[in-house]
């Protein structure tokens, strides 16, 4: 797909993203999430964390992190959700749906991954019944490699994920079934509702109750 096709995409996300947050009360956006110590509110001021660091403020939190994302991703990310109300999040997502961000290295496949995946962090950590369109999931999933796994930590040895509602599988091994978006996930390095997921090692893959 061109990157104007990609484009859109990224704004459609973007905005379903947003109508879909628009309608949360106020507990749901401090209920907890598929992201490991976030709730909608941190995962919220991640996705739009891009719109509001310029590339030398972003330098200067790396440095503070010492080099490490992740840990500058969740300090800024704790930060910014003890600091902006729900409403000022949701102001940023709406008026970014089509800003230009890419990750470095990713491009705009790499933008709507990160818009997806974390979505899915939300709508799957509050146990909504949305469904990505499978024309963006397609992109996102034809973006996955051994360095993108590799970046979540997640370890797939001996197993092959392999979805049962489009035709789509990676790895190989003991088969580890589910639809494409939850293996995603899983490929994210997420642990998910029980049920989820089917196979011999669903349960490594499952979330405590």
């Amino acid at each position: 797909m061109t990157d104007i096709g990609v484009r859109r995409a990224i704004t459609a996300e973007r905005t379903e993203l947003a109508e879909l947050l628009a309608g949360l009360d106020a507990e749901s956006w401090d209920a907890a999430t598929l992201c490991r110590g976030w709730r909608v509110r941190e995962v919220v001021a991640h996705i739009t964390m891009p719109y509001r660091l310029s590339g030398a403020r972003f330098g200067l939190e790396m440095v503070r992190a010492v080099g490490s994302f992740h840990r500058m991703a969740d300090r800024v990310a704790r930060r910014d959700a003890a600091e902006l109300t729900a409403e000022d999040l949701l102001k940023s997502l709406w008026d970014n749906v089509a800003h230009p961000w890419r990750p470095p290295g990713g491009g705009f496949a790499g933008a709507l991954s990160h818009d997806v995946i974390h979505g899915l962090d939300i709508t799957v950590g509050l146990g909504l019944e949305r469904k990505v369109p499978e024309d963006r999931l397609r992109i996102v999933l034809d973006a996955i490699n051994p360095k993108s796994v590799k970046f979540f930590g997640v370890d797939l040895k001996g197993i092959e994920l392999r979805a049962d509602d489009v035709e789509w599988r990676y790895g190989s091994g003991e088969v580890l079934s589910g639809a494409a978006q939850h293996l995603l996930l899983v490929l994210c390095g997420r642990k998910l509702p029980a049920g989820t997921l089917h196979g011999a090692d669903a349960q490594r893959f499952t979330r405590a109750r």
